[in-house]
């Protein structure tokens, strides 16, 4: 447990040598990064993997507005402050590299590398469009994905049953899931109004096991699905605070990795094509073929490599 930015996070970590700070997604926590922990210290690093607040072991202030960008980049600084080091690389996945490219943009001077699995960079974290919840799709019968996230509605849904919560989602979302499942009913990234959009799949991908799952039920029996949904419920705040830094570049060598199965790549591809404008030190990007949203668990050799081969570079 370690005390940062007035609240206390869970870690985990595993080596010495050069700190790389790991921020995982929506819904995961620590555990997303297991691969990752030992490559990266058997590598000579450093690897420390939080939960992020909100999540599993780690302080769930009451406070709706305490979820924004700003909080989760102050815990980052405040993280690396209290393990005793000058900088980092950091390292994210879907919100976590949200996170992780707003902090690399905002504190070059404690973040010396950025790797982000997933969502590319975006200008003020959402885009400079407009307040993110205005530009989101919505119809009678669905709603995207970011705004359904939002509603005491999900927060029942998500919870009621976690086994069901996680192997749908896993499996769903990965790329394992034949296009025919229509991503359980994420497909285009909406979610039926009415009705279970969580699906029932017959078998794990290979990727995850029962014991795996078994971390996740126990991690969100323990904390609830409130304080994570917090993150959703605060976008609109979060991109209004990052007004200052709209069109900033971030400074930093950046990686790119994402599968080309994620949804989130159909989604944010134009921008994808565009990243370098705005991060003029990234590397050319890797898209994994035949892998979906959970890249780090998906395919963990050739993550851990990519991740490795770019720290050794800097």
């Amino acid at each position: 447990m370690i005390e940062t930015n007035g609240i206390r996070l869970h870690v985990a970590e595993q080596g010495e040598g050069p700190l790389v700070i790991l921020c995982h997604g929506f819904p995961e926590c620590w555990y997303s990064w297991r691969h990752q922990l030992g490559a990266l210290a058997k590598a000579g690093f450093r690897a420390v993997a939080p939960d992020l607040r909100g999540y599993g072991r780690s302080d769930r202030p009451e406070e709706l507005e305490k979820y924004t960008i700003l909080h989760d980049i102050g815990d980052m600084v405040g993280l690396v402050d209290a393990l005793d080091a000058k900088q980092a690389v950091i390292a994210g996945h879907d919100i976590g590299a949200a996170i992780a490219w707003q902090t690399a943009l905002l504190r070059p001077d404690r973040f010396r590398a950025v790797i982000a699995f997933s969502p590319p960079f975006r200008s003020r974290g959402f885009g400079d469009a407009g307040p993110p919840t205005t530009l989101m799709p919505r119809t009678e019968d669905a709603l995207f994905y970011q705004l359904y996230f939002q509603s005491p509605e999900a927060e029942a849904a998500l919870g009621r049953d976690l086994r069901r919560t996680f192997c749908s989602m896993f499996y769903s979302l990965s790329g394992d899931s034949p296009p025919s499942a229509n991503a359980g009913g994420f497909a285009a990234g909406m979610v039926p109004r009415n009705g279970d959009f969580l699906t029932n799949p017959a078998s794990l991908p290979s990727w995850i096991g029962e014991s795996d799952i078994d971390v996740y039920v126990e991690t969100f029996a323990r904390s609830g699905f409130r304080g994570a949904l917090n993150w959703w419920r605060n976008i609109d705040r979060s991109w209004e605070l990052m007004a200052a830094f709209g069109k900033a570049e971030v400074a930093v060598p950046a990686l790119y990795i994402a599968g080309d199965r994620d949804i989130i790549l159909d989604v944010f591809r134009p921008i994808i094509a565009k990243q370098s404008a705005l991060v003029p030190k990234i590397r050319p990007a890797i898209i994994l073929p035949g892998c979906g949203h959970w890249t780090q668990q998906e395919r963990a050799p050739e993550v851990n490599s990519a991740m490795i081969d770019f720290l050794r570079s800097l």
